[in-house]
């Protein structure tokens, strides 16, 4: 385990760091999750074996510091994420990042060009999302004030989210959790599509098939985002296909990859 401060008062990222060759790939974990619990396996996968990994928790969240004064936009998780990648001696890396953790990589590459080489997005968040009261994921978290949620609404997340995603959820800060949350579905201006459509590196979104067509795939694909659907899961798919996750994947950090 490493750490690095990222934050004026001393809050600390830590990550967990597998040894290999560079260029560095860097996991990124989604809301109320911890990329060690998420990536190990595919990490370390024969088609992605070898590389200097970096399975790192975002600020709030897993084994890194949970500061209740950090405000949790998109920004300034891409801006933590960067000190620690600083911090860890990281240029130029692969990023391979989940869900939320997808949202926050696409900022970091906008914000922090040097940092990202390569982008592989894993059923990440590119749209603004309505909070509703009892829906799943972030619309159901930012529905609550935040005065409601660390007063008790937490506990109805909890019991909605089951046990799986709740055995990480539940490392995360309250107060993390519910402003990731909100950030998460106001997005950002320009929105998180439009920096990734304007990003220059090669991009990789990966969904699953079953969710049939991903939303506005053909100006992403004319933008030069390669648009791959990955069979036999769903949004947590590198947990549910790993064989399949580490393929795609493997074949989007290829230097054949055409983007």
């Amino acid at each position: 385990m490493r750490d690095a401060a990222v934050t004026p008062e001393g809050g600390r990222i830590r990550w967990v760091e597998l040894p290999g060759q560079e260029p560095s790939r860097v996991y990124v974990h989604g809301l109320g999750a911890t990329s060690p619990a998420y990536f190990a396996e595919v990490a370390v996968h024969p088609p992605l074996a070898g590389r200097r990994s970096l399975l790192i928790d975002l600020l709030g969240h897993g084994i890194s510091d949970r500061p209740t004064g950090f405000d949790y936009t998109l920004e300034s998780h891409a801006d933590a994420l960067a000190a620690a990648l600083t911090g860890a001696g990281v240029v130029g890396a692969e990023l391979i990042a989940h869900s939320m953790g997808g949202s926050v990589a696409v900022v970091l590459a906008a914000r922090h060009p040097e940092l990202v080489s390569r982008l592989v997005l894993v059923d990440a968040n590119l749209d603004p999302i309505r909070p509703a009261l009892g829906s799943a994921g972030s619309g159901g978290i930012a529905a609550y004030s935040e005065e409601e949620f660390l007063a008790g609404g937490w506990e109805e997340i909890r019991d909605r989210a089951g046990s799986h995603w709740w055995s990480t959820m539940r490392l995360a800060g309250l107060e993390a959790l519910h402003r990731s949350a909100v950030h998460l579905t106001r997005g950002t201006t320009p929105t998180l599509r439009e920096l990734l459509l304007d990003l220059k590196i090669p991009r990789t979104y990966l969904l699953p098939e079953a969710d049939g067509p991903l939303p506005g795939a053909e100006a992403l694909t004319e933008a030069g985002v390669a648009v791959v659907p990955v069979a036999d899961c769903g949004h947590n798919i590198m947990l549910d296909n790993p064989d399949g996750f580490a393929r795609a994947t493997a074949a989007a950090l290829s230097d054949h990859a055409r983007h």
